[in-house]
C-alpha cells in the first residue's frame, strides 16, 4: 500500500470516527424511506417522532451531564416518575396553578440532585450504587404520594394552558421539540463555551489532574448531578402534560432509552466524550430506527430488544473510542522531561499532572 492510499484510508477512518453514527442515521432514513415511502416520509410521521421522542431526548441530555464527569445517575427514571406525579398531585388535589406546581417539582428534583452529589462526593459511595439507592427511595416516595394508584383528574379536568404545554405547535412543529432544542442549546453553550463545561470534562477524564489544577472537584460533581436532576424534572413536567394521568411507575420505561442515547452519543461528533450534539444524533438515530421497525409491523418485544442491543453496542463503542483516544494521546505525548540534576536545572513554574504547562489548562477565573 503506497503512502497516498494509506493517507486516504486514514482520512476516511478519521471522518468515520466522529461521524459514523451520522452515516448510520442517514442510511437508516434512506432504507425506511425506500421501503415505506407512503408512511415514513409523511409529515404526520415526522411530527409523531418529534413529539414522542422529545421527552426521552431530554432525559438522555440529563443522563449525559454526570457521564461527562465520569459518573452515572441511575435515579433519573425514578425522578421522572416523581416529578410528573408531584405536578399532577399539586394541580388536582392541591389546587395550585400549574406553573407553581412545576416550580415545586423542579425544586424537589434539584434537591434530589444535590443529595446524589453529596452521597457520591462526601459519602464516597460509587455513583452507580448511590443513585440506584436514591432512585429506589424516590420510587417509594412516589408510591407513598399516590398510594400506589394513578393520579386522575376530576370532572373539571386539567387547565387548558397546562395541556397546551405539550400539545401545542409552533409553525407546525410540536412545541415540545422546541423545548428540547432550547435545553440542548443551553447545555451546548455550557459544555462548549463556558469554563464550567471544561471543568466537567477535566473532572471526567482525570479527577486527580482536576484537583491539582485547583478545580473544586466535589463542588462541580454536585453541580453535574443537580443540573441532571433539574433537566429530568423538566422532562417530568412535560410528561405530566402529555399523559395527564399520574402513573407512579412510568419513569422506568424511559431509563434504558435515556442511557442508550447518552452513551451512544459519546461515540459521535466527539468520540470518547459525552457531548450534546452527539446525544441528539443518537436519539434521532434511535427514533428513526424504532419508527421504521414499528411501521414494518414488528412485535412488541422488538423495541426492548432494539434498545438493549443498542445499549451494548453503545457501551462497547464508547469504551473503544476512549481507549483509542488514550492510545493516540500516548503516541502524541512528548518524551518525559529529564529529572533535574546539578547539570540540568529544573524548568521554572509548575506543570499539571497531564504534563501540560499551566497555560494549557483552563483558566480558573
Amino acid at each position: 500500500m503506497n503512502e497516498k492510499q494509506k493517507s486516504s484510508r486514514q482520512g476516511v477512518a478519521h471522518l468515520l470516527g466522529p461521524y459514523g453514527l451520522v452515516v448510520i442515521l442517514v442510511a437508516l432514513f434512506a432504507v425506511f424511506a425506500l421501503i415505506l415511502p407512503q408512511t415514513f416520509l409523511s409529515g404526520r410521521n415526522f411530527n409523531a417522532i418529534l413529539s414522542n421522542q422529545s421527552i426521552p431526548a431530554l432525559l438522555a441530555l440529563g443522563a449525559m451531564i454526570p457521564i461527562a464527569t465520569g459518573k452515572f445517575d441511575l435515579s433519573i427514571g425514578y425522578g421522572l416518575g416523581l416529578s410528573h406525579v408531584i405536578v399532577l398531585k399539586l394541580i388536582i388535589d392541591g389546587g395550585l396553578p400549574w406553573g407553581l406546581a412545576a416550580l415545586v417539582a423542579l425544586g424537589v428534583m434539584a434537591l434530589v440532585g444535590i443529595i446524589n452529589g453529596l452521597l457520591v462526593e462526601f459519602g464516597q459511595i460509587d455513583s452507580f450504587v448511590a443513585t440506584l439507592g436514591t432512585g429506589t427511595v424516590l420510587y417509594a416516595i412516589t408510591g407513598a404520594i399516590t398510594n400506589g394508584a394513578r393520579v386522575v383528574p376530576g370532572d373539571g379536568g386539567l387547565p387548558i394552558s397546562f395541556k397546551d404545554l405539550y400539545d401545542s405547535k409552533i409553525a407546525g412543529v410540536p412545541i415540545v421539540a422546541v423545548y428540547l432544542l432550547v435545553v440542548a442549546a443551553v447545555l451546548w453553550i455550557l459544555f462548549e463555551r463556558l469554563p464550567l463545561g471544561r471543568y466537567f470534562y477535566v473532572l471526567g477524564s482525570n479527577p486527580r489532574a482536576a484537583a491539582l489544577m485547583g478545580i473544586p472537584t466535589k463542588r462541580y460533581s454536585i453541580y453535574a448531578f443537580t443540573f441532571s436532576a433539574v433537566v429530568t424534572g423538566f422532562a417530568g413536567v412535560l410528561l405530566a402534560s402529555q399523559q395527564q394521568i399520574g402513573n407512579p411507575s412510568v419513569g422506568m420505561d424511559y431509563l434504558l432509552p435515556a442511557f442508550v442515547g447518552a452513551l451512544l452519543g459519546a461515540t459521535a461528533i466527539k468520540p470518547g466524550r459525552a457531548n450534546v450534539i452527539g446525544t441528539l444524533v443518537a436519539v434521532i438515530t434511535l427514533a428513526i430506527g424504532l419508527a421504521g421497525i414499528s411501521q414494518l409491523g414488528a412485535q412488541f418485544w422488538v423495541t426492548p430488544l432494539f434498545n438493549g442491543v443498542t445499549l451494548l453496542i453503545a457501551v462497547g463503542l464508547a469504551g473503544y473510542s476512549a481507549r483509542r483516544k488514550l492510545r493516540a494521546g500516548a503516541v502524541a505525548a512528548p518524551p518525559l522531561a529529564p529529572t533535574p540534576t546539578d547539570e540540568t536545572p529544573a524548568a521554572p513554574g509548575p506543570t499539571t499532572s497531564a504534563g501540560l504547562p499551566p497555560a494549557s489548562a483552563p483558566s480558573l477565573r
